[in-house]
């Protein structure tokens, strides 16, 4: 067995029929499932128990969040690749040899993301692999750009782990998932790690997953959401950022924050926002920062170039989007 497709699952039981029955449709069969329900509540370990026996299930005890469980999934597991992928996708009948193909073309592959097309709206892409950009925003790469676009294999940031496979061998290496995060950026992180310690991230375009978005947490913006978007990204740049990038990035990153907070206030969450950001501000030390090493200096030259690019890829792609809002 090659692949373990680990489904995190929080009250998500009507997402998982179509889900389920779209990794039973696969050409690459390789793989197994394991589901990690997070404590839910509208009787979805039962639904899994009963209709999917040769899935495996971990029933948790409470809500750990997207980092925590997918965490348990990975530990679990004994096969060289993890595949993370969300209750609410549909992958089509390539997915998981693709995603396969891709991670073995080198041992220096981390991760590979997947071509997300938004489900309800066919035309349009959701993620085409994610990027990070230098005032601290991370960002959905060809998000409402069409479905045509964006078949070219490249490098990207980070992976989107709603619909991502892993070297599973690297976590032992880099860290797994910060739970600290519990949900948003946590992929981000683990995506920046790993481009510290020289690892890649590729973006497949013949990996494709249909995908609702935001189905956990019911909407595209909340108050739950925008509270720990903010404060979790303040985690992303103290813990992967030496003291020196820190300070040759701060104007940038305060000008971001800013721009971020005047768009939360006009769709009613400043205070959200706010307060996310005095939480990462205040517990900021308790995450476990990548302690530098001078042999990883040139990441750190790449990882900034990268983030300058990024800005003008960002208003790129702000502009050129299709679908109408």
């Amino acid at each position: 067995m090659k692949v373990t497709v680990i489904i995190p699952n929080y009250n998500g039981k009507h997402f998982m029929e179509p889900c389920m029955e779209a990794l039973a449709n696969q050409t690459y069969t390789d793989f197994e499932i394991l589901v990690i329900d997070n404590a839910s509540s509208d009787g979805s370990a039962e639904f899994i128990r009963e209709r999917y026996r040769e899935a495996r299930l971990l029933v948790m005890e409470k809500n750990l969040g997207f980092s925590g469980a997918v965490n348990v999934g990975i530990r679990a597991s004994d096969t060289p690749y993890v595949l993370l992928l969300n209750n609410d996708t549909r992958v089509r009948r390539h997915f998981v040899e693709a995603m396969v193909k891709t991670i073995e073309r080198s041992e220096k592959i981390f991760s590979v993301s997947s071509k997300m097309i938004q489900m309800y709206h066919p035309d349009y892409i959701d993620d085409a692999g994610d990027q990070y950009c230098l005032i601290g925003w991370g960002f959905q790469r060809g998000i409402s750009h069409p479905a045509t676009q964006y078949t070219r294999f490249c490098q990207v940031f980070s992976a989107c782990a709603g619909a991502a496979i892993y070297r599973r061998e690297v976590f032992e290496e880099i860290g797994y998932f910060d739970e600290m995060y519990f949900a948003y950026l946590e992929d981000m992180d683990i995506g920046y790690r790993a481009r510290i310690a020289g690892y890649r991230n590729l973006y497949c375009p013949t990996a494709v997953v249909e995908h609702v978005g935001s189905g956990t947490s019911g909407s595209k913006y909340n108050a739950f959401k925008v509270r720990l978007a903010a404060r979790n990204s303040v985690y992303l740049n103290y813990k992967n950022m030496p003291a020196a990038q820190m300070v040759l990035n701060a104007l940038p990153l305060a000008f971001g924050w800013f721009l971020k907070y005047r768009f939360f206030v006009k769709r009613g969450f400043g205070d959200e926002f706010r307060a996310g950001l005095r939480e990462g501000i205040k517990t900021r030390k308790k995450c476990k920062k990548v302690p530098y090493r001078r042999q990883d200096f040139w990441n750190y030259v790449r990882i900034e170039w990268d983030l300058v690019k990024n800005m003008f890829l960002y208003a790129w792609e702000y502009t050129h989007r299709t679908q109408p809002k």
